[in-house]
């Protein structure tokens, strides 16, 4: 991976590597990079005008982790805040500071929307199309990886609610907050079960709102403390990274143990969360009118609610619960299929995320377009037939940084062997006879099921795999044999 060109770091229209996406991923990417590859020239570009992704997206009241920051963040910058679940304002402070604090700032341009990337077989390049500041640009690089998440920015999920139009108050879609809207005192009704309507009722009766939860199908909800006391006590004994390696593997045993016992005996665990609600919300009536699922736990992602802060809304009167299925919006509010309307000044559709790979960039070989759903991933972060390369998604049952970090750490091992072999470029190849396939990423999740037969395709056997289990996962990845699934074109060292 030879480039007599030697683009300096501030000249992005030529580098050896492109970065798409200043999310976690992104950030990750580029510390792996620039840790192993310290010799490759690279840019990280995001779209909009902050770093960030999701927690630059999001402005809802009470946008937080949905898991505990200490495997959230970042392995090699050590969290040293208070808390163990964080709000969305000090996740941006955070990666802000990580930027900084590790020269990635250097590297990052924003306002950079990336439409679409071309491979040149013949020059073993791609020449990526975007837009700066509006205007239009190419970048040629060697290699590419997308940090861009997995749903729309732009389009969230839209259930298709017959009659929005008659609603004589607010629609508000959590994607899309409104700075300017008001909500003390006013009827609020939040639809959905899922993470963001855990988060947003009891944030928006605490700032006086009164909340109706709609939902149509109940989720299970799990309290957890804020703050995590072995934390606090391994800060008192141990240097603040040695702290972290520590509070970050225990939480990890711990999701990936809560995860298992799921799976195993969820019948036993469906007790658990049974009596945990019971406890929070003070009524054994309401836990089995409105959380008794029809799924087992983890069949769909559990909820966190902090404190239990979502229990003790219902519990204290300031926010109630409705679960059925909405027939349409009238004037007043939503009427239910049963009859019932739930009047509202307000109504939230937090009805979820729309699926998208690649942040909707056009990828073609050669001019000849490719479709993502027709690919077999490799190891979760490369696309079989697709050259130099790799993409991130990070996982279900655990926090994301968990798997953008493996793989960050799989692509730099990549990239030091390109540099150190002389090859041409890498991409990932799969048999003839690789056997049944399924979506990457395998969830009852409404999101998940919606865009199933988008998504690349998966097996149970590595190198074609993608296990929502980090033990595994970690335990092939980080010994991966690069001779396993990967053909390395025009390579003159041998570097195994």
């Amino acid at each position: 991976m030879q480039d007599d060109s030697h683009p300096s770091p501030s000249d992005d229209s030529a580098v050896d590597v492109l970065i798409v996406g200043a999310g976690i991923s992104g950030i990750n990417a580029a510390y792996r990079l620039q840790e192993r590859c310290p010799d490759l020239s690279y840019a990280l570009v995001e779209g909009r005008s902050r770093l960030g992704g999701t927690w630059d997206l999001f402005r809802y009241p009470g946008i937080r982790s949905d898991s505990d920051f200490f495997t959230l963040a970042f392995p090699f910058h050590p969290w040293t805040g208070r808390d163990a679940i964080v709000d969305g304002d000090e996740i941006l402070d955070y990666l802000e500071e990580v930027v900084r604090t590790h020269g990635i700032a250097d590297h990052l341009r924003m306002d950079t929307m990336v439409h679409a990337a071309d491979w040149a077989s013949e020059d073993a390049r791609w020449t990526v199309s975007c837009t700066v500041a509006g205007e239009p640009r190419t970048i040629s690089a060697r290699f590419v990886v997308m940090c861009t998440g997995y749903y729309d920015y732009e389009a969230p999920y839209d259930p298709g609610f017959a009659g929005t139009d008659d609603f004589a108050g607010t629609l508000v879609h959590p994607q899309f907050w409104p700075e300017d809207l008001e909500v003390a005192g006013r009827r609020i009704a939040v639809i959905g079960s899922g993470a963001t309507a855990i988060t947003l009722v009891p944030a928006l009766a605490e700032r006086g709102a009164e909340v109706t939860m709609v939902q149509r199908t109940p989720s299970y909800v799990l309290s957890r403390p804020r703050r995590d006391v072995v934390a606090d006590a391994a800060r008192r004994i141990l240097p603040a990274g040695a702290a972290h390696r520590f509070v970050r593997a225990k939480n990890t045993t711990l999701q990936w143990g809560l995860f298992q016992v799921s799976r195993r005996f969820p019948q036993a665990m469906r007790g658990l969360l049974r009596k945990g609600a019971i406890a929070g919300t003070g009524s054994e009536a309401l836990v089995d009118e409105h959380f008794d699922p029809p799924y087992d736990p983890w069949d769909q992602r559990l909820c966190i609610a902090p404190r239990g802060d979502f229990f003790r809304a219902l519990r204290d009167g300031g926010a109630t619960m409705v679960t059925g299925h909405i027939e349409r919006f009238v004037p007043e509010g939503l009427r239910l299929t049963d009859g019932r309307v739930v009047e509202a000044d307000v109504v939230v559709t937090a009805t979820g995320l729309q699926l998208q790979l690649l942040g909707g960039i056009e990828v073609s070989l050669d001019g000849i377009p490719v479709e993502s759903a027709e690919t077999v991933v490799y190891r979760g972060a490369m696309l079989g037939g697709i050259p130099n390369l790799a993409f991130c998604v990070g996982y279900i049952n655990l926090s994301w940084t968990m798997r953008s970090d493996m793989s960050s750490r799989l692509v730099a091992r990549i990239l030091r062997r390109l540099v150190d072999s002389g090859a041409r470029y890498v991409v990932p190849t799969p048999p003839a006879d690789l056997g049944p396939t399924g979506p990457l990423l395998n969830m009852q999740s409404g999101y998940l099921a919606r865009a199933a037969d988008l998504m690349p395709r998966s097996t149970d056997t590595y190198p074609w795999a993608m296990k929502q289990n980090f033990f595994a996962d970690a335990w092939s990845t980080n010994r991966a044999d690069l001779d396993d699934g990967l053909r390395w074109e025009g390579a003159t060292a041998s570097t195994r």
